[in-house]
């Protein structure tokens, strides 16, 4: 009964570590194919960063360049971001915030969000991705949207695709 009790008690210190949340490498490429862009009917709101943690200062070595250098325009493809960060993922959904290109009256050429959480033993992913185009003044004229929510093995490269645009995602943990 006593070794029950040990066991217990240690049980106890120790399962507050195993709900911790993990640590994750995430690496996310853009890209345009071949093709008229599909333009989303409305453009990027002005507020597409809100609730969001900046990727700034957790930013990473990508790792798939390999595959990015195959995204390249002999193949009918055009790379427009390409990204790797470490960030913490738990049960509820954390958002991180990216972009790249000059800024232009608070747009970027690429800005988006991934929302991730691991409410199991798999990585759920929310991608709301924003390819926007600008008039002769800066000003956002138009934008081509990806915006899925899918499901990613840890180290599994993950393809999403939503008219011209796509996007891989791979996951992996630290």
């Amino acid at each position: 009964m006593r070794a029950f009790r040990h066991l217990t008690l240690l049980l106890c210190l120790l399962a507050p570590s195993a709900f911790a949340d993990a640590l994750y490498q995430i690496e996310v490429i853009v890209f345009r194919q071949a093709g008229e862009p599909v333009v989303a009917s409305q453009p990027a709101p002005d507020d597409w960063a809100t609730g969001a943690q900046p990727i700034s200062g957790n930013e990473r070595s990508v790792t798939l360049s390999d595959v990015a250098a195959k995204l390249n325009p002999g193949s009918g493809y055009q790379v427009l971001l390409h990204k790797a960060w470490e960030q913490s993922v738990s049960p509820a959904p954390e958002k991180f915030a990216f972009e790249t290109g000059n800024e232009q009256f608070g747009h970027f050429p690429v800005e988006g969000i991934i929302a991730l959480s691991q409410p199991e033993r798999l990585v759920d992913i929310d991608a709301d991705i924003w390819v926007n185009t600008f008039d002769g003044n800066g000003l956002l004229s138009g934008s081509e949207r990806i915006k899925q929510r899918t499901r990613l093995k840890n180290g599994e490269l993950t393809y999403l695709d939503h008219g011209s645009l796509g996007m891989l995602v791979k996951v992996t943990l630290l």
